[in-house]
């Protein structure tokens, strides 16, 4: 099971990454963990200074901006 957090005080990009985060995993029926993560010292100590951002396996790779389809996709190789 892959473990995916998005990391973002829960804003109004925050959550368009999350409901595009579960579009993709829910139409492509994937066995992933997904949590938000909105405490900024938890956010901090991925050294993370815009939000929001997707961590994948506890590293991050996407940050500063909404996620497209695509862009998960690629990201999580479907």
């Amino acid at each position: 099971m892959r473990e995916i957090k998005i990391l973002g005080p829960g804003c109004a990009k925050c959550k368009a990454t999350y409901q595009v985060l579960t579009k993709v995993i829910s139409e492509n029926n994937l066995d992933v963990r997904l949590t938000q993560i909105e405490d900024i010292t938890e956010i901090m100590s991925y050294n993370v200074m815009s939000t929001p951002a997707v961590v994948v396996d506890g590293e991050v790779k996407i940050k500063g901006h909404v996620p497209t389809e695509h862009e998960i996709k690629q990201l999580l190789g479907i």
